[in-house]
C-alpha cells in the first residue's frame, strides 16, 4: 500500500473540503473557514431555542474560546448605506436597514448592486414609517422586527454578550449586525467625527481583529477594527445620542 506524501494528501483534504458550502484556505499553519453561503441550519450556537425576536443574556463558557476556529470569514455581500453617494435622507440614517439589507442577501443568494442597494433602502424606510411607525436610530431589538416583519426572517438578540459570543457566531456562519457608538471605533473613512450612534455587520474575525462590512463608509467591505475596539463600542440606541454609552451591549442574528 502506497501512502500520500504529505502533500499531495493535503490537496486531496482540501478537494474534499471545496466541495461544501464552507471551505479552508491554509496559510500560516492555520485553516481558515470561508463560508460563501449559509450553513445548514441547526441549533443556535448560544442558547439552543427559537423565537421570533427573542431576547437572551450571554451563556458563554471559559471554554468558548479554546473550540473556536483561529479565522472565520463569511462572504457577504456589500453596498453601503448611500450606495450612489447622495447621502441625504433616508440614507443619512440607513446604516440600520443597510445592514440588515446586507444580511438578507447572504442569506437568500440575492445578487447585490448600489442600484438594489438604494432601492430596497428606500423602500424599507417607507415601510417602517407606514407600517411601524419609526425608521431612524432603531435599537437592536426594532431591526430585528423589520426583519421578521419585512422579510419573514428570524431574529434574535442577544444582551450582555462577550467577544468569544461573538466569534461563536461568526463560526457557526451567522453574520452579526451590532449596534454601536459611532464616534468610538476610529473609521478614518467617516465623515467628521462619524456618527454618534451606528450599525454594522461583523463577517469574520482573525487573531486580533473583528472583519466587518461597514456601511457607514464606501471603503467599508472588510473592513477591519481590533477586536476589543469594536467590543467596547457596541451599546444599543437608547433614545439619545449623548446617552449612546450607556446602552447595553447587544447583538443581532438574523436567520431564515
Amino acid at each position: 500500500m502506497r501512502l500520500l506524501s504529505g502533500k499531495s494528501a493535503s490537496l486531496l483534504f482540501l478537494a474534499v473540503l471545496l466541495s461544501g458550502t464552507a471551505w479552508f484556505v491554509y496559510g500560516h499553519l492555520q485553516p481558515t473557514i470561508v463560508y460563501k453561503a449559509p450553513p445548514t441550519p441547526k441549533e443556535d450556537p448560544l442558547t439552543s431555542q427559537g423565537a421570533a425576536i427573542e431576547e437572551t443574556e450571554s451563556q458563554a463558557s471559559s471554554s468558548v474560546a479554546s473550540a473556536l476556529p483561529p479565522r472565520v470569514v463569511i462572504q457577504v455581500p456589500f453596498a453601503s448605506q448611500a450606495p450612489l453617494g447622495d447621502w441625504g435622507m433616508p440614507y443619512q440614517e440607513a446604516c440600520e436597514e443597510s445592514s440588515l439589507i446586507l444580511v438578507h442577501h447572504y442569506l437568500t443568494g440575492e445578487a447585490m448592486s448600489p442600484e438594489i442597494m438604494d432601492a430596497e433602502i428606500r423602500k424599507m424606510a417607507d415601510y417602517e414609517v407606514n407600517e411601524l411607525g419609526f425608521h431612524a436610530d432603531t435599537t437592536a431589538e426594532e431591526t430585528g422586527l423589520v426583519a421578521q416583519k419585512f422579510y419573514g426572517h428570524k431574529a434574535t438578540v442577544y444582551y450582555d454578550i462577550t467577544i468569544d459570543d461573538i466569534k461563536k457566531q461568526i463560526a457557526a456562519g451567522n453574520p452579526v449586525i451590532v449596534p454601536l457608538a459611532g464616534r468610538d471605533i476610529g473609521n478614518p473613512y467617516y465623515s467628521g467625527l462619524g456618527p454618534w450612534y451606528h450599525m454594522l455587520v461583523i463577517v469574520g474575525y482573525d487573531g486580533k481583529n473583528f472583519i466587518t462590512n461597514d456601511v457607514g463608509t464606501k471603503r467599508g467591505e472588510g473592513y477591519k477594527y481590533p477586536q476589543q475596539v469594536l467590543y467596547d463600542a457596541i451599546h444599543d440606541w437608547t433614545g439619545s445620542k449623548e446617552d449612546i454609552r450607556n446602552g447595553r451591549k447587544a447583538i443581532l442574528v438574523v436567520t431564515r
